[in-house]
């Protein structure tokens, strides 16, 4: 007997959430791992850094597997892993797993991506600096995790 994994869209978004001029046009669709603590992103969406048609394109694929927004459970209350900054801390993972730009520039497109989901300028400001304080940690951790050869893209179609 196959289960079914359950698919996450968050249902509490209105549709209108998210500007149309903006390339995260669609909401991420997620899978929860059996840990409770992990995400796997069930359908590839992207992210044009600057503005649509800037050719500066970052391309979450299917597989990859993110904590959300990487607040500690303390502070959910005030700001869930799943606000409406979801898709950029999704994209700010991303770009933290594969450090294909700085972690300076990783977190200017974090917080890019922010703004354009409009999300508000005072817990806009928040995020981004307790990314600038605290970034290094989980920078630092996943350069060690890919020189040990972990993963954090995996075959979703076999499981």
């Amino acid at each position: 007997m196959t289960m079914a994994r359950p698919i996450w869209k968050p249902a509490n978004w209105p549709a209108n959430w998210i500007p149309v001029n903006s390339s995260l046009t669609e909401r991420p669709i997620l899978t929860p791992l059996f840990c409770g603590k992990r995400w796997v992103v069930r359908k590839e969406f992207s992210y044009e850094i600057g503005n649509l048609g800037s050719g500066d394109k970052i391309v979450i694929p299917v597989g990859f597997i993110t904590d959300l927004a990487s607040v500690p459970r303390i502070f959910w209350s005030i700001y869930p892993p799943f606000g409406r900054y979801l898709s950029p801390s999704i994209l700010h993972d991303f770009l933290y797993w594969e450090q294909c730009f700085s972690r300076k520039r990783s977190d200017e497109i974090f917080l890019e991506g922010m703004k354009v989901l409009k999300v508000g300028k005072f817990d806009r400001n928040i995020i981004y600096n307790a990314v600038k304080l605290f970034g290094e940690i989980a920078w630092r951790k996943n350069k060690k995790d890919k020189r040990r050869g972990n993963k954090k893209i995996i075959d979703v179609f076999n499981w």
